[in-house]
C-alpha cells in the first residue's frame, strides 16, 4: 500500500522552532498566494495559483509544482554523483563508483547505443520466435519477466497477507500496455483517440524494430490486450485484500489451467519446492487459459515482441526511443518535448542503482540530524494519534485497545537503511546501455526469488533515501519515510516555521502514512501484519459508514468538466489525507508557534499551517496527465487532496472565515470525521 507523497527538503538540519523571515527573505507561502481568488471559493488555487501563473508547465514536463521542484533538486545532486563516478579511471570493478559511473556513461553513449540496436534483446526474441504450442506462451512470458517486462500476468514473491512471518508467491492480473483497463473501453474524454493512437504506435514500434511488417500487427496486439483488460477487475475492485487473496495448491492450479504451464513457469523461476500460490483474480487466469488457444500463436508472438520492445524502448535506438515518446510522452502525458538526455539517464541510473547512489547521497547531501528530526516529528504524530484513538466517540474500548496496540507497534523506517544491499555481482559495462539494464533487472528478479523459504527480512527498505516518496506496508506494519522528505523548497539556508513543518512533513507525510494503517484496507490487518479481523462487528459497521461518506464526497468532484473522481478507488488515500491533516494540526498545536497568535507574513499560525498543507500538494498537470491520473491512480488530483480535506476541518473554516454558501464550506452533518 504505497502512497506517493511529497518529499520536502531544507539544506540545513531542522529544529522545532518558528522563525520570522527577514524583510529581504521571500516567504513561499505568501508569495504563492493569488489574492484575486477567495479562500472560500477554492483554497488550493488561493494558496498556489500565483506560483502556477508564474511557472507554466514547460514542454518537457507533464506537471510542475513542488514535486517537480524537489525532483529537479535531487536530479541535480544525483547527476553530480554520476558524473564524479564516471570520471574515475581506476574504480574497482564491482564498486558502487564503477557501477554508477559505467551505467551512466553507457546511457550517455548514443553512438554505441545506436550501433548495438536491439541485439541485447535477441535471445528473448529468439525465445518468442521458437514458441510452437500454447503452453509455451506463458513460459516465454515468464522469461521476459526476469528482465523487467510485464507480459500477460504479474508475479511476485511477497509477504503472505495471512501469515506475515513467511514469504509467498503471488500471481495476479496484468499484461496491459495502457495505464488501466478502462482505457480499453471508456469513451469519456480522449480515450477513443488514445486507443487509435496506441494501435498505430504498436504498429510503428514493431516495424521500426523490424519484428513485423504486417499492416494489422497493431490491431492484433491490441485485441489480445483488450481481452486481458476484459478479464481484469476494475481498479476499485483490486483494493479488497480478502477478495484478492485466493490461495490454492500448485497441483490444483495446474489442473485448473493445464495450458498455462504453471510447472514450467515455476521451474524457470527456480521455485521447484513451492506448494501453493496466492491468486489475485482467479477469473482472469480462467479467461487467460481460453485466450491461449482463442488467439493464434503468431498473434501471441506479436504481443510478446511488442511487450519486450516497449519495455526497453528508451534504452535502444533513437527511432525507437522517439516513437516511444510520441505516444507515452506526448499523447498520454501531454509533454511536448523530450527531456534532455542527461536528465533521462540520471533518472534511469538512479532508478536502477538507487541503493548504490543512496549510499553516496546520504554522505554528501543530507543535512546533519536529518534522521533524528524526522523521527522526532514522526513520534509526535504517533503520540497525537494515540490521544485521538482514546477519545473516539464511535469506537468501543475493546477495539480501541487493539488499535492502540497496533499504533504502538508501527515500525518507523526514516532517513536511510542501516544495512545496504550488495549489488556488486552485477556486471556493468561502458558500451551497452540495454545490456546493463537487463543485468540489473535479472539481479532484482533473482533477489526477489531468493527470499522464498527464508525468514522474513524486516530490515529491508522498499525505497531509497533519495526517492521522494513514502509508504505504509500493512504486512510489516511499518511506515517508510526516506531522507529527502526533509526538503522544503524556498527555505534553503533557514528554518521553516513549525506551521510549515507540521503541515507538510507532519500532516501530508507521517500523519498520512500512519493513517494508512487504519484506512479501509490497512484497518483489515492486525498489529503483526496479518489479514485478520480485530474489530468488533459494531465498530466495523460504524467505520464503514464513515468511509462511505468520504467515498460520496469525492465521487461528486469532477475534473476537465466531465471526468468524475473514482471515490471508491481513491478512498484509502483520501482517508489517509484527512487523517494525516488532522494529526498534523493537533501535533502543531502542541508547539510553541501553534499555541501563539503571532503572525508571520501577515498570517496567523493556523492560517500558515493550512497554507503549508496546500503547499505540500502544489502541483499543476497537463490536461493529458490529469486525465490519466483520474482514470488510473488511487490518489485524487492535487487540487482535491487539498480542498476535499480542509473542507472537512472546522479549524480551517474558522482560520479563513469560511461561511455557509462558500464552496469550501461543508455543513456540520456533511463533515467527514473518521480518525
Amino acid at each position: 500500500m504505497i502512497k506517493k507523497t511529497l518529499l520536502l527538503f531544507s539544506t540545513v538540519a531542522l529544529s522545532a522552532c518558528s522563525i520570522t523571515p527577514q524583510s529581504n527573505q521571500i516567504d513561499p507561502l505568501v508569495s504563492h498566494i493569488d489574492s484575486a481568488i477567495s479562500p472560500g471559493e477554492n483554497f488550493f488555487l488561493y494558496a498556489n495559483n500565483r506560483w502556477f501563473t508564474e511557472n507554466p508547465i514547460p514542454g518537457t514536463k507533464n506537471s510542475v509544482g513542488i514535486f517537480r521542484t524537489i525532483q529537479d533538486t535531487i536530479n541535480s545532486q544525483v547527476r553530480q554523483v554520476c558524473e564524479k563516478s564516471a570520471a574515475l579511471t581506476n574504480a574497482e570493478k564491482g564498486s558502487k563508483e564503477q557501477m554508477i559511473g559505467d551505467y551512466y556513461a553507457a546511457g550517455l553513449d548514443t553512438i554505441n547505443t545506436e550501433k548495438n540496436g536491439i541485439t541485447a534483446l535477441q535471445e528473448y526474441i529468439d525465445c518468442i520466435n521458437k514458441i510452437k504450442t500454447p503452453s509455451e506462451i506463458a513460459t516465454c512470458a515468464a522469461s521476459l519477466m526476469k528482465i523487467g517486462c510485464s507480459p500477460i500476468f504479474a508475479f511476485r514473491i511477497g509477504i503472505d497477507d495471512k501469515n506475515s512471518s513467511a514469504y509467498a508467491a503471488f500471481m495476479y492480473q496484468g499484461g496491459l500496455g495502457l495505464p488501466d483497463r478502462e482505457y480499453y473501453f471508456s469513451n469519456e474524454g480522449e480515450n477513443p483517440k488514445i486507443r487509435a493512437a496506441y494501435v498505430k504506435h504498436i504498429q510503428n514500434m514493431l516495424s521500426i524494430a523490424k519484428l513485423s511488417s504486417s499492416k494489422d500487427a497493431g490491431e492484433k496486439v491490441f485485441a489480445i490486450e483488450k481481452s486481458l483488460a476484459q478479464a481484469s477487475r476494475k481498479l476499485e475492485d483490486t483494493r479488497d485484500p480478502y477478495k484478492n487473496y485466493n490461495k490454492v495448491s500448485v497441483n490444483v492450479f495446474k489442473k485448473q489451467l493445464p495450458l498455462f504451464g504453471a510447472d514450467a513457469i515455476l521451474t524457470s523461476f527456480n521455485l521447484t519446492k513451492i506448494d501453493s500460490i496466492i491468486i489475485g483474480q482467479p477469473e482472469f487466469f480462467s479467461a487467460l487459459e481460453n485466450s491461449l488457444t482463442k488467439n493464434s500463436l503468431s498473434d501471441w508472438k506479436l504481443y510478446l515482441q511488442w511487450n519486450l520492445i516497449s519495455s526497453y524502448a528508451d534504452k535502444l535506438t533513437k527511432d525507437l526511443e522517439s516513437e516511444n515518446f510520441e505516444f507515452f510522452g506526448k499523447t498520454l502525458s501531454g509533454r511536448k518535448v523530450q527531456k534532455p538526455r542527461w536528465e533521462r539517464i540520471v533518472e534511469e541510473t538512479n532508478g536502477s542503482l538507487g541503493e548504490l547512489v543512496g549510499q553516496i547521497y546520504v554522505k554528501e547531501y543530507l543535512p546533519e540530524g536529518t534522521k533524528e528530526k524526522l523521527l522526532e516529528i514522526g513520534e509526535n504524530i504517533r503520540d497525537v494519534y494515540a490521544e485521538h484513538i482514546k477519545q473516539l466517540d464511535w469506537m468501543s474500548a475493546t477495539t480501541k485497545e487493539k488499535a492502540l496496540s497496533k499504533l504502538a507497534k508501527v515500525t518507523m523506517k526514516v532517513g536511510y537503511p542501516d544495512k545496504w544491499k550488495d549489488m556488486s555481482s552485477i556486471s556493468i559495462e561502458r558500451n551497452n546501455f540495454a545490456k546493463n539494464s537487463i543485468a540489473v533487472r535479472i539481479w532484482e528478479f533473482n533477489d526477489m526469488i531468493s527470499k522464498y523459504g527464508k525468514p522474513v527480512d524486516k530490515s529491508e527498505w522498499g525505497m531509497t533515501p533519495q526517492m521522494y516518496n513514502a509508504y505504509y506496508d500493512p504486512t510489516f506494519n511499518e511506515i517508510c519515510v526516506p531522507a529527502c522528505n526533509i526538503i522544503v523548497p524556498g527555505f534553503e539556508g533557514r528554518m521553516p516555521d513549525d506551521a510549515v513543518l507540521y503541515g507538510i512533513i507532519g500532516g501530508s507525510t507521517f500523519g498520512h502514512e500512519l493513517t494508512h494503517g487504519f484506512d479501509d484496507q490497512g484497518s483489515l490487518y492486525d498489529e503483526t501484519g496479518n489479514l485478520r479481523d480485530w474489530w468488533t462487528k459494531e465498530d466495523r459497521e460504524k467505520f464503514v459508514a464513515k468511509t462511505k461518506m468520504i467515498v460520496e464526497q469525492y465521487s461528486q468532484y469532477t475534473v476537465l468538466n466531465n471526468l468524475h473522481i473514482n471515490g471508491e478507488a481513491t478512498q484509502g488515500e483520501n482517508i489517509a489525507d484527512l487523517g494525516g491533516l488532522v494529526m498534523g494540526y493537533e501535533a502543531f498545536k502542541k508547539t510553541k508557534q501553534g499555541q501563539s497568535t503571532e503572525k508571520i507574513g501577515g498570517y496567523t499560525p493556523d492560517q500558515r499551517f493550512f497554507l503549508g498543507y496546500a503547499y505540500a500538494w502544489m502541483v499543476n498537470y497537463t490536461k493529458e496527465s490529469l486525465e490519466q491520473r483520474v482514470m488510473s491512480d488511487v490518489h485524487s488530483p492535487s487540487e482535491f487532496r487539498v480542498n476535499g480535506v480542509v473542507a472537512n476541518m472546522p479549524e480551517f473554516h474558522k482560520a479563513f472565515g469560511i461561511k455557509a454558501g462558500d464552496k469550501m464550506h461543508r455543513a456540520d452533518n456533511a463533515i467527514v470525521k473518521i480518525w
